[in-house]
């Protein structure tokens, strides 16, 4: 996918995250997601933040305030943001879907399997269908298994061929794990125990301790 493409995928899914959103349950908005320690609201507000993220010197002052702890400070902010009515959170989806904003320490192609990788985080667990484009999911998991830090996907995964069967997508070297890209994104990303019940292939049995779920922490490479 090009730059372009790029974008018009990052605008779409926000608002179909945005559809997906208003159609739940006050009850639902406050389940866990599949990120560790964040429920659907916080998931939902972290996306939203996004295109409206802080000042250079705003995010100085909140990493001095999470003691250097990029984790703590992903937390604080989206903790804070997820303060706001849910309906506001949707709002904000479809008002700045189509910002090119961006923080200062991230580009388009993160943003992309970011807000992919999160609708599933949403949806997964709630039991809700929300289709991944094909294009989209296989740019995604070539660029986050590219990437070293946070995922560490080509590390964690030595040892497996992955290969999607619904595209030509192949990565890796070893027995092989086979599935949906969707999947596919799902566990390079770290979610595991939400991939799996998707794959088969000799290679499921040589899988490390891969099956915690976390969040996305690409947004500051």
């Amino acid at each position: 996918m090009d730059r372009e493409q790029t974008w018009q995928l990052i605008a779409e899914q926000r608002l179909r995250l945005a559809d997906l959103l208003e159609a739940l349950s006050d009850d639902e908005w406050q389940r866990p997601s599949l990120c560790t320690g964040w429920r659907v609201r916080d998931v939902a507000a972290h996306v939203a933040l996004a295109p409206q993220g802080p000042s250079p010197w705003s995010m100085v002052a909140a990493g001095v305030r999470a003691r250097g702890s990029f984790n703590r400070l992903n937390d604080n902010l989206t903790f804070a943001h997820a303060a706001r009515p849910t309906h506001q959170l949707v709002d904000e989806l479809r008002r700045y879907a189509t910002s090119r904003s961006l923080p200062a320490v991230t580009n388009e192609r993160n943003i992309a399997f970011d807000i992919l990788v999160h609708g599933q985080d949403i949806a997964v667990p709630l039991g809700r269908d929300h289709p991944m484009p094909l294009d989209g999911a296989m740019a995604g998991a070539s660029r986050v298994w590219s990437m070293g830090w946070p995922f560490w996907a080509r590390r964690r995964l030595r040892g497996v061929t992955l290969a999607a069967t619904d595209t030509g997508w192949t990565v890796g070297q070893g027995p092989e794990v086979r599935g949906p890209i969707r999947a596919l994104l799902l566990l390079v990303t770290g979610r595991g125990t939400a991939a799996v019940p998707e794959l088969a292939g000799p290679g499921i049995a040589c899988l490390p301790a891969y099956a915690a779920p976390r969040r996305l922490d690409e947004s500051a490479t």
